[in-house]
């Protein structure tokens, strides 16, 4: 029998333990990583997930937002961002790329609505 780990018990977390510890799935850690760029857990050297005891309260508090409070993702990202929680990587440069080319959509619709 597997004992059921608490939060503030040790210093690292493995995916599985957090998952249990959140009652979340851990494909949903592992793509909340992917749009919190902030949620960064350390990999250990075997490429393990390393959560330490503020990453987990971290799952928490976005936890809570989206399921409890019903913010949209775009809106906790917002959150985070006011809190001064950005990014702690940059972008994968195919994202950026892709990310700037919308921008730069946006933008020229903008200045065609305004030169007719």
């Amino acid at each position: 029998m597997e004992v059921e780990p608490r939060l503030g018990s040790k210093i690292f977390y493995k995916i599985g333990e957090v998952s249990r510890l959140t009652k979340l799935p851990a494909y949903v850690l592992r793509f909340w990583e992917s749009e919190f760029r902030f949620l960064n857990p350390k990999k250990s050297r075997g490429n393990q997930r390393l959560y330490v005891q503020r990453d987990i309260e971290t799952v928490l508090e976005i936890k809570r937002m989206l399921y409890d409070e019903g913010h949209t993702l775009e809106g906790v990202k917002r959150y985070w961002v006011r809190r001064g929680r950005v990014a702690s990587r940059p972008l994968p440069p195919k994202e950026m790329a892709k990310k700037l080319r919308g921008d730069l959509q946006a933008i020229v619709k903008i200045i065609d609505s305004h030169a007719g």
